[in-house]
């Protein structure tokens, strides 16, 4: 067993209270499915929300799946035990929805009315030019 000195333990206490104050962290958790939403209420009185389809791991997982969400660390993290899944509060506030490579994947795979006219015509005028070289 690894003994900590006095100043050792203040030190980590004082990094405890500093990250207290300055990280959102939760109260409660609960998943609205008629909203498709994780709700997160913060202990600073604010609400956060997000849709589970942009999180990787939840995003193709069952709403009883997703509502088996509880606080976990001292309300810094959330897990799903059944998912096997974890992820820390502050990361889901700055929008940190999976890992970097997960969330590369997602970018750009939005499709709408726009981008298939735009898709369209552009094709009818011969598609992306030759690169010159």
């Amino acid at each position: 067993m690894v003994e900590l000195t006095d100043a050792q333990i203040a030190a980590a206490e004082e990094r405890e209270r500093i990250i207290a104050q300055t990280q959102p962290h939760a109260k409660a958790a609960r998943y609205d499915a008629k909203a498709d939403r994780v709700i997160v209420e913060l202990t600073s009185g604010a609400t956060f929300a997000f849709p589970p389809r942009l999180v990787q791991g939840l995003h193709d997982a069952s709403p009883a799946q997703i509502a088996e969400v509880e606080v976990i660390g001292a309300g810094y993290g959330l897990h799903w035990g059944a998912l096997d899944l974890d992820y820390t509060v502050p990361g889901l506030i700055n929008g940190i929805f999976g890992t970097a490579k997960w969330m590369a994947a997602q970018a750009g795979r939005g499709t709408s009315a726009a981008k298939a006219a735009a898709a369209r015509a552009n094709g009818a005028k011969g598609g992306r030019p030759r690169k010159m070289g």
